[in-house]
């Protein structure tokens, strides 16, 4: 089923123009797909100079992975969807609420195949598949389309709900 933008932003931690993410198209306990096309506001909060570079797709392919692990409820490779207690019509999450923070605590393997992304006319679509992970820590392969060229590929791992784990 479909979660659009107002879900995602209830959801993660980025919400207004900073919210990258249009639609969850489809997910599953290893597996998220988004669509964006914010790529093409000339307002995107990630433009330089005029530009939207083909790096700033990262930020997308990390909020993907943000609402894979909030449907997830955290993740926790192998136990799929059963983790994932959300209630799709009204929104809300019987995990948690919207987490302050999170980080990409690594890249690896980042490959780009174009220098943008604002003159790309169509949507973008990120992947992010579930290597391994727990409820706080989660390593993902991500890949950013549009139609049929790869954009963007490589793996992250990411932190979810940092300032809970950070308190002493």
């Amino acid at each position: 089923m479909r979660l659009d933008r107002t879900w995602i932003e209830r959801n993660i931690p980025h919400h207004g123009r900073m919210c990258l993410l249009d639609e969850v198209v489809e997910w599953d306990g290893r597996h998220i797909r988004c669509r964006s096309g914010t790529h093409r506001a000339a307002d995107h909060p990630l433009r330089s100079r005029d530009r939207l570079g083909i790096a700033c797709g990262i930020e997308y392919a990390a909020q993907a992975m943000a609402a894979h692990g909030a449907l997830s409820g955290g993740v926790r490779a192998g136990e799929g969807a059963a983790l994932a207690r959300v209630d799709i019509a009204s929104g809300a999450s019987a995990v948690r609420s919207r987490p302050e923070a999170g980080f990409l605590a690594s890249l690896r393997d980042v490959r780009m195949y174009a220098l943008r992304l604002d003159d790309i006319e169509a949507d973008l679509i990120c992947d992010a598949t579930l290597i391994a992970g727990d409820r706080g820590t989660a390593l993902y392969n991500f890949t950013l389309t549009s139609e049929t060229r790869t954009l963007l590929s490589g793996r992250a791992t990411v932190v979810f709900d940092a300032n809970q784990r950070m308190r002493i």
